[in-house]
């Protein structure tokens, strides 16, 4: 059996920074795709960050030139990098990842997520 288990949420101040973790625990044979999501209250969840494993990393437009995702995969950790927060950011972020465990397929694993709370 895998998971995921994020870290780095909090409380910051409008402006501030934060750095969330995520670390694929397990049998773990390889990882494809890992991603961030978000979901604020009241709001559908939305893809905010996507690696590949050859690196190529992907962001919808409202957080491109804030937010930068990097992978260890030696480490089977993803992390996300979240500059000049703004209070729209507030919502519970989410790692998933395809992950070839062993003894299965490739699954989709998420994670439980980890609270981002931005406000002054």
């Amino acid at each position: 059996q895998v998971q995921l288990v994020e870290s780095g949420g909090g409380l910051v101040q409008p402006g501030g920074s934060l750095r969330l973790s995520c670390a694929a625990l397990g049998s773990i044979l390889s990882i494809n795709d890992m991603e961030w999501h978000r979901q604020a209250p009241g709001k559908d969840r939305e893809l905010v960050a996507r690696i590949t494993r050859g690196n190529i990393t992907t962001y919808p437009d409202s957080v491109k030139g804030r937010f930068t995702i990097s992978r260890d995969i030696a480490k089977n950790t993803v992390s996300l990098q979240i500059n000049s927060l703004k209070p729209e950011d507030t919502a519970r972020y989410y790692c998933s990842a395809e992950i070839l465990a062993a003894g299965s397929g490739y699954v989709e694993v998420w994670g439980q997520g980890t609270l981002v709370t931005v406000s002054s």
